[in-house]
């Protein structure tokens, strides 16, 4: 009978333990944000995970080429869409490197952006198709006012309509 008390209570100290063992080990956090000691470090570890100015610029190249294949397909509104989120994009690009912010609200954002959009909208598919061509020049004269003409040559900017 002793014996099975001591059994019995070391079985009971034993899973106390465990358990006591797991739920530490569940707190504990897991993940490559949570594991950073201060919120400055998971901030950091943010930034430079969302990257600079370059994914927001392979955004809109995706997008650019939507427009493009859209209005092949006599779809005007959906090159609207895509040239809607191009802006968003940029705008969110310039919040994270704001140093590209000058030349894209010069020569892209508050000059071609609205005359492409007005394009793009007008109901007229030759419209919108010149409209694609304006964004094109404003893509690659934005591209060498930030001394990155080498991204002008490349087959997104052989998109065009005659």
């Amino acid at each position: 009978m002793k014996h099975t008390f001591l059994a019995g209570i070391l079985s009971v100290l034993v899973v106390g333990f465990t358990a006591g063992s797991m739920a530490d080990e569940q707190k504990k956090p897991t993940g490559w944000l949570l594991e950073a000691e201060t919120d400055e470090k998971r901030f950091e570890l943010v930034q430079k995970y969302l990257r600079g100015f370059d994914q927001p610029m392979w955004e809109v190249g995706e997008r650019y080429q939507s427009m493009h294949t859209a209005l092949i397909r006599n779809n005007p509104e959906l090159a609207t869409y895509h040239w809607e989120k191009i802006r968003t994009t940029i705008e969110n690009g310039i919040m994270k490197r704001p140093k590209r912010g000058k030349n894209a609200k010069a020569i892209f954002l508050e000059t071609a952006w609205p005359d492409v959009l007005s394009d793009l909208k007008s109901g007229d598919l030759a419209k919108a198709k010149q409209g694609f061509n304006k964004a094109k020049a404003a893509c690659m004269a934005c591209h060498a006012a930030e001394q990155v003409g080498y991204m002008n040559n490349q087959p997104v900017f052989d998109l065009s309509f005659k």
